[in-house]
């Protein structure tokens, strides 16, 4: 089907096949045909925002070498990068969350290395819970939990979670695919909004892989899919893959937007940029603390963009940004 055709069925909101997708990211990223993608997936995410962009702010509770060994993770005791844990207090993860909120992110996030304990992390966003508006929009950011665990999230006062299927897991990570999916399954039984993305994508991954990829976080009617690049940690064996360019995230970005249903009304990337907002990414995260694709035990002295930063790149992209909670965890009837 030529682009024309490609287009048309975007527009007659049709799903496509995974030969489909396979084609759009066949595209040269600098070739006509991926401009006009990357304008249509603009369209679809600005029409379904009302023109709206979301800033999410994350924090980390702690920083450790992490044993589950994901080569593209700073994390990652193989990596070498961080060598010992180091916690947060209740009260410093309570003025994060309470910083990030005085900022205006339309969420807060939580997140934790693998092996942190669930009982703690509990306790603690439960303090977070306590200090934060009744409307803000608190979202765990953890390793794979129990159908149990997940029950115990949601009664803590999350609303919801991000966990990815990420590419060639059970491979370049130590963790088996099965246990992702069973943990996205025992999220959502619990009545949390789960949010994906395709990620994290090198030079190496096929465009069928990729396509393969973008289904499957369109396949459980997610809060946000989207796309984000595999960030190179110095001196680790996966960052002598390389990295792709913005603009080949740009691509794919803008064709998981039309590989995904239209009842999912987000499309993050990460890192912000301008590329990304211009093809259809209307998430972004702002960070501090500890940062997976970092090598700064505090992001925001590195890596980590501000919500004000964020925004900044937004508006310079030609969208408005959303006040007030997150229409993306919003429960969906």
């Amino acid at each position: 089907m030529d682009i024309d055709g490609l287009l048309k069925k975007s527009r007659d909101r049709e799903a496509f096949s995974k030969e489909e997708l396979v084609q759009m990211l066949g595209c040269a990223p600098d070739a006509p045909e991926s401009y006009r993608i990357m304008a249509e997936a603009n369209r679809i995410s600005k029409e379904l925002t009302g023109n709206r962009a979301e800033v999410h702010g994350q924090f980390a509770l702690n920083l450790a070498p992490c044993p589950c060994n994901c080569a593209f993770c700073s994390f990652a005791r193989i990596n070498g990068v961080f060598t010992r844990e180091t916690r947060i207090s209740p009260e410093e993860a309570v003025a994060r969350a309470r910083q990030f909120e005085f900022d205006g992110a339309n969420a807060v996030f939580v997140m934790t290395t693998a092996t942190y304990p669930f009982g703690l992390f509990l306790e603690i966003a439960q303090e977070v819970r306590r200090a934060l508006q009744p409307e803000t929009v608190l979202i765990a950011n953890v390793g794979d939990q129990s159908p149990q665990n997940a029950r115990r999230l949601k009664d803590a006062g999350f609303a919801g979670v991000y966990h990815a299927l990420r590419l060639r897991e059970g491979s370049d990570t130590g963790i088996p695919t099965d246990q992702r999916r069973a943990s996205i399954r025992a999220f959502l039984e619990a009545g949390l909004l789960v949010g994906t993305c395709v990620e994290p994508v090198g030079p190496e991954h096929s465009n069928e892989e990729l396509a393969e990829m973008i289904l499957f976080t369109g396949s459980f009617d997610p809060a946000y899919s989207g796309a984000a690049r595999r960030i190179a940690i110095p001196g680790s064996e996966i960052g002598k893959r390389g990295m792709i360019s913005e603009l080949r995230m740009a691509q794919i970005v803008a064709v998981t937007r039309l590989g995904v249903p239209r009842s999912v009304p987000g499309n993050c990337t990460h890192e912000p940029c301008t590329l990304g907002a211009a093809a259809g990414a209307n998430l972004f995260w702002a960070e501090t603390g500890a940062n997976p694709r970092d090598t700064r035990e505090k992001t925001e002295e590195g890596r980590g963009e501000t919500v004000e930063t964020c925004r900044t790149l937004f508006r310079e992209s030609g969208w408005e940004i959303l006040e007030g909670p997150s229409h993306f965890y919003r429960g969906r009837g």
